[in-house]
């Protein structure tokens, strides 16, 4: 989360998702302002996880940036433009039991 607390994603929110799902023990979800700040932070992010762990994350969406997934194995990230964020509004979908997502 640091890289992009770096990258000043918005409303940056981390949800454990153990016990819930087995497709990752972390999601986080965060916003960018526009579809390039978007773009900015995933490729950033995709090259930290390479550099830091040798093997290049898998991502989807980023050729229009409106929703980038970035599959990390055992985290998940999701960057958002706001308006498609509140749409889909992960963070209620993946929160169920807990009283609210923990921010990071």
């Amino acid at each position: 989360m640091k890289s992009l607390d770096d990258d000043q994603a918005v409303e940056a929110v981390s949800i454990p998702l153990a016990g819930k799902s087995s497709i990752a023990d972390y999601m986080v979800v965060a916003s960018g302002r526009s579809s390039r700040q978007v773009a900015s932070m995933a490729t950033k992010l995709a090259q930290k996880i390479k550099d830091q762990f040798g093997h290049s994350p898998k991502i989807e969406g980023l050729n229009t940036a409106d929703w980038v997934l970035i599959d990390a194995g055992d985290v998940i990230v999701h960057l958002f433009r706001p308006e498609v964020r509140s749409f889909y509004n992960l963070e209620r979908m993946w929160a169920f039991g807990d009283a609210s997502p923990e921010h990071a």
